[in-house]
């Protein structure tokens, strides 16, 4: 079966994948930014690998930013343990890549090049790991073959499978199972994602459940946010503030329109706003909505700060120490393809407010049913779970320490997976 659809992926998914990209770089800048990264890569990769000195390499792959978050942890418990190690760090996304090009506790970073035989063998023969760790998701066949040909072990950390995911449906199950039986190793996030990998009819790879290092990476980055101060203090003073993190026009279409009508009667109600994406148009779209009926001012602005209503966040980088501020967090991307990072804002002990498409993240289900996240699907909706929360102290205490509690339950998955790795590289 290996054999079977080693063909059809080689002679029919892989040309015409090729063929999307090329035509998608017509249409999006991202996909155009992906392809202009990979130029020269392997010229980069060979320059780049004469600089490693140390003994194994350990090879982490992810998608994206979100993926490798999930991955520092590990990383950082890594180098806090060994010191004759290297560690590659590749991405597919160039979203990952850039952001993250100057990790420094990484050896080497670098895209992932396509994924054709030719290039994974040329890309495994350069960097030669001892081990490969996949984060979350992020399988590409050819080098998943090459490296279980090669007898590299490959680990998945956080692993995660929904029951309902189109990995069941019958032509695809037959393929997925047949890639995933080449890992020697499914790390999982919960015992649901062990049942899905098995009703998946895999047979082959350890399965254990060991935790979501998402919880360890936002704790260490929640104590690291607690040294920072944004915003001074009287202009939280006396405030109710609402913090609304990665927020996309879908997500505002409901935001909005229910924060005025609390601003309307209330005057110390405060909105911190982060929209996604903060470019100028968007700033400016997002004031000429707002200053019909409220006073709003830029984060940059903030030493001529004058009580408005709104604060917007012109800069990146500082969603996460922001949340600590809030009496009330939103969550965006839940009205559009799939909810952001839950835990972000949880880690403070705030209620969570999200839209109805978040069942891409076990946090945010796990969130609603203890009862520190709540889904809202209309304006109306939000404006009266959030005048609840604003007004009923009790409830905000509640539903945050419900939140705080979800994220202090589930720290520990990095070291879980460090013993589990050691032991497997002693096998």
């Amino acid at each position: 079966m290996q054999r079977l659809w080693f063909f059809i992926y080689n002679s029919i998914i892989v040309p015409g994948f090729w063929l999307l990209l090329q035509i998608g770089a017509l249409l999006n800048g991202k996909i155009r930014r992906g392809l202009r990264g990979r130029r020269d890569l392997f010229v980069h990769l060979e320059h780049d690998v004469k600089l490693l000195r140390r003994g194994q390499r350990f090879w982490f792959h992810s998608s994206s930013l979100g993926e490798f978050e999930q991955a520092k942890p590990i990383i950082a418990e890594l180098r806090r343990r060994y010191d004759d190690i290297d560690i590659i760090v590749s991405f597919f996304s160039p979203s990952g890549y850039e952001h993250s090009k100057n990790y420094k506790l990484a050896d080497l970073i670098t895209y992932l090049p396509f994924d054709s035989v030719a290039n994974a063998r040329r890309f495994l023969d350069l960097i030669r790991p001892s081990i490969a760790i996949m984060v979350q998701y992020d399988l590409w066949p050819n080098h998943i073959w090459e490296l279980r040909k090669r007898g590299v072990p490959i680990v998945i950390a956080n692993a995660t499978l929904r029951k309902n995911s189109s990995r069941h449906y019958p032509i695809l199950k037959s393929f997925h199972q047949n890639v995933y039986d080449q890992i020697t190793s499914i790390l999982t996030v919960s015992q649901s994602d062990v049942d899905a990998f098995q009703n998946l009819g895999v047979t082959r790879p350890e399965l254990h459940v060991i935790g979501q290092t998402r919880y360890d990476q936002v704790w260490q980055r929640s104590v690291d946010a607690k040294t920072k101060h944004l915003i001074p203090a009287p202009i939280l003073k006396r405030k109710k503030v609402f913090v609304v993190g990665s927020s996309w026009d879908e997500d505002e279409a409901v935001l909005l329109p229910a924060f005025r009508r609390i601003a309307q009667h209330d005057s110390s109600a405060l909105m911190i706003l982060v929209p996604h994406e903060p470019t100028l148009p968007t700033l400016e779209r997002l004031e000429l909505a707002l200053n019909y009926t409220m006073r709003t001012i830029r984060f940059s602005d903030l030493n001529d700060y004058s009580n408005e209503n709104v604060i917007l966040v012109d800069s990146i980088g500082i969603l996460m120490s922001l949340y600590q501020y809030a009496d009330v967090a939103y969550v965006g991307g839940s009205f559009r393809q799939g909810i952001h990072n839950v835990l972000e804002p949880a880690v403070y002990g705030v209620p969570v407010l999200y839209g109805p498409k978040h069942e891409n993240s076990q946090e945010a289900v796990a969130l609603a049913k203890r009862g520190g996240g709540f889904v809202v699907t209309t304006p109306e909706e939000c404006y009266l779970e959030l005048r609840r929360l604003f007004n009923d102290k009790k409830a905000r205490v509640r539903g945050g320490s419900e939140s705080e509690r979800l994220v202090q339950e589930n720290v520990g998955a990095t070291h879980r997976f460090i013993e589990y790795l050691e032991t497997a590289l002693k096998k």
